[in-house]
């Protein structure tokens, strides 16, 4: 493909298995003073003015051979844009199973690409995820105690992440450990074509500060592939930058163009189970109207779905809380009389037809909690593309949604179930200008 001039063409093309996890990469990469864009799915036609693009999958827990289709797909579009560098980014608590899908999508984006090492650092240490002697940490708990363990798609029971890795991969996996990313990018490069002579295709990078994460990016300036938590990130502009490839241009600062044309009213959905989650929507229905989604009863048949617009309704003067959150004992109480799959099948289901539901009750600022949510309601909403804006809270922008050619039509905040404030909601609706 050509191009007229290097900026004409993005940097850095990234691959994110799931949407929240997509905003959380492109709001990393703008604060570093990136022009990104982040598509849902992979785009029909080429992207233009940006330094990064971020394809958004939902490809996290679908099986491998599915997720390695669908990410080798985004690549070769990715690469068909001009892109230089590439970016498989997963959740910063390594959320797979066994069976994959970290593993295989990141040896068939090496294979691809001819890389013979990649890293793999999900590291966030804002959010209190590290990385030391290759076990991953969730504050200062091990990630197999951290709550993790009881995620109801992808339990987490090792917190030794070279074993993780090497469950679900083919080739030898090794680690950069924090000797070696001390010391700083050379001493990392070092260690890296030490394990390359070992035989190692994948090395989990330990990160226990954002100085690491820097030094990390450094390191890996030039390599084909870059895999990790959004953390990793902060490290790669800095390789353009040096190289006189990227010019900061104030990225975040006229994203959100056009939000105040959007309708007031707002609203928030929530499906994830996680501990961060459970304890924003307590902090919310202790204040401000909520309606609770019980699986049980959609199965049963109840049409639940009228009933939280009903609800959303009666309530439109401000912002209401739609939730399927529940405690992990509850969750699991679901799913032994509905099956996993179906219960989560019958929760996003829901929580989409609401989405649009509220979209046409004039709902046009959403804040959504949880990865499999987000990535059903963007996809109920035909949300195509979406313009990062300034952070809410590490890992979480505000985005707003625009069409081909460029006009907005919903304001999203989309929240990793793990992330954000007890009070993250309210201050969600803020950034988006809801009344509320």
């Amino acid at each position: 493909m050509a191009h007229d001039t290097p900026r004409d063409a993005p940097l850095l093309g990234c691959i994110a298995d799931d949407f929240t996890g997509a905003t959380d990469l492109a709001n990393m990469l703008v604060r570093e003073g990136m022009r990104t864009i982040q598509t849902i799915g992979i785009p029909s036609a080429p992207a233009r003015s940006a330094d990064a693009i971020v394809v958004a999958l939902k490809s996290r827990t679908i099986p491998a051979d599915a997720a390695v289709a669908q990410s080798l797909a985004a690549l070769q579009w990715l690469q068909d844009q001009g892109c230089r560098q590439f970016f498989f980014k997963y959740c910063s608590t390594f959320d797979s199973t066994d069976a994959g899908n970290i593993g295989p999508v990141a040896e068939a984006l090496q294979k691809a690409l001819g890389a013979d090492l990649a890293i793999a650092c999900p590291a966030f240490p804002e959010n209190g995820r590290t990385v030391y002697r290759g076990h991953l940490f969730v504050h200062d708990t091990l990630l197999n105690e951290s709550g993790m363990q009881n995620h109801p798609l992808t339990p987490m029971r090792d917190a030794n992440l070279v074993r993780v890795l090497q469950r679900q991969s083919t080739g030898k996996v090794g680690l950069i450990g924090t000797p070696d990313v001390s010391r700083g990018p050379l001493a990392v490069r070092e260690r890296m074509a030490a394990l390359r002579k070992e035989g190692v295709t994948l090395a989990i990078a330990d990160a226990i500060a954002d100085k690491d994460l820097y030094t990390l990016g450094e390191a890996c300036a030039g390599m084909p592939l870059v895999t990790g938590g959004s953390g990793v990130a902060l490290g790669l502009p800095g390789n353009f930058r040096r190289a006189h490839q990227l010019v900061d241009e104030g990225a975040a600062t006229r994203a959100l163009e056009g939000l105040d044309a959007l309708p007031p009213r707002g609203a928030v959905l929530a499906g994830s189970a996680s501990q961060a989650t459970q304890g924003q929507v307590a902090h919310w229905i202790a204040r401000r109207p909520a309606l609770r989604i019980d699986p049980l009863a959609l199965a049963r048949g109840e049409d639940l779905v009228k009933q939280a617009l009903d609800f959303a309704q009666a309530h439109a003067e401000q912002a209401v809380l739609i939730y399927a959150t529940a405690a992990p004992d509850d969750v699991k109480a679901v799913q032994e009389q509905l099956g996993v799959e179906r219960a989560g099948h019958l929760v996003e289901q829901a929580l989409s037809a609401i989405a649009k539901g509220l979209r046409a009750q004039g709902v046009a600022r959403l804040v959504i909690a949880g990865g499999e949510t987000s990535g059903a309601v963007v996809q109920a909403l035909d949300v195509r593309a979406l313009r990062i804006g300034p952070q809410i809270d590490p890992g979480v922008p505000a985005t707003l949604a625009v069409d081909a050619g460029g006009r907005p039509h919903c304001a999203l905040a989309l929240k990793s179930g793990n992330f954000g404030t007890v009070d993250f909601f309210e201050k969600a609706l803020r950034a988006l200008g809801a009344a509320h």
